[in-house]
């Protein structure tokens, strides 16, 4: 499968351009970013192609991996489904339910697969105690704890969309993808509130009659950050296992569940349509926590 690169920042340059071209499945064509120069650095290291035109790249190749902020990837995505391309898409899928919708129509109408790199749901340790505990009946509550120190330290991802959207997008979306595939859907967002400097503070009633928690923050103290993940039920206390592996390894593995997706026609269960759900719950929390102020 040939596939091209949208995106020149820190996470395109330390995550997707290591994972593609390292893949052995995968001919990583190109390279396309909104600032030309840094767009030819990047393919030059890598000893790819660097493209102006983001259209012609497209007709190049089979699948892109998208490294941009949410609301130029809803645009570009959408965009490259209608040219036929398969979809790797970084968390969040979408800024608004209605890009995100636009996305799923349009890799639906295209034929194209998506995979949706939530990057907890491709790494070995976290993802089989996912499977394991969504087959565990009774869960009665749950919390997310996802706190980073971006905006506390020297962090190369203190970009200018995290500054605007805040924890509960950047993060949020981890701790969804780690509780929905246990806890069921949500339908009802029943409390939202702010903590210091991004935090935020949300509480999920799920289908199955579970409720959940999460706190979010991109402004923690260094010394407080990290993720943690525990579980309540009849079966008692479990608590998500730490990763051994980082992100470009991940990342390979999300490759492979696009390459499945694409080969077999069967959707991953990352794919856009469950990255919009992600969205629209992201979206629900964010009304509340606006109209609530700060």
């Amino acid at each position: 499968m040939r596939i091209g690169l949208l995106g020149t920042g820190p996470w395109a340059q330390m995550a997707h351009a290591p994972a593609l071209s390292g893949h052995d499945e995968l001919y990583f064509a190109g390279v396309w970013g909104r600032r030309p120069e840094a767009a030819k650095e990047l393919a030059e290291r890598h000893g790819v192609r660097a493209y102006d035109d983001v259209d012609e790249l497209f007709a190049d190749v089979d699948a892109v991996a998208v490294a941009l902020p949410p609301d130029v990837q809803a645009g570009l995505a959408a965009r490259a489904a209608r040219a036929g391309c398969h979809l790797l898409l970084d968390k969040p899928l979408a800024p608004t339910v209605e890009q995100g919708r636009a996305v799923v129509e349009a890799a639906g109408e295209a034929g194209v697969a998506s995979v949706v790199f939530f990057t907890t749901r491709f790494q070995p340790e976290p993802a089989a105690w996912i499977a394991k505990q969504a087959a565990v009946p009774g869960w009665f509550t749950g919390r997310a704890q996802w706190l980073g120190a971006v905006f506390t330290s020297e962090s190369p991802f203190a970009t200018p969309w995290r500054r605007e959207k805040g924890a509960l997008w950047d993060v949020g979306p981890h701790a969804l993808s780690v509780l929905l595939p246990v806890l069921g859907d949500v339908r009802r967002v029943s409390a939202a509130a702010y903590g210091p400097g991004d935090t935020a503070h949300v509480v999920l009633d799920h289908i199955s009659g579970a409720s959940s928690t999460l706190t979010l923050s991109l402004t923690a103290p260094p010394a407080a950050s990290g993720a943690a993940v525990e579980l309540l039920g009849e079966a008692g206390a479990a608590v998500l296992p730490e990763s051994s592996d980082g992100a470009v390894p991940a990342l390979r593995r999300a490759a492979d569940a696009l390459l499945a997706a694409a080969r077999t026609g069967r959707p991953h269960a990352c794919d856009a349509a469950f990255g919009l759900r992600v969205t629209e719950i992201l979206t629900a929390a964010d009304d509340l926590l606006n109209g609530g102020g700060r």
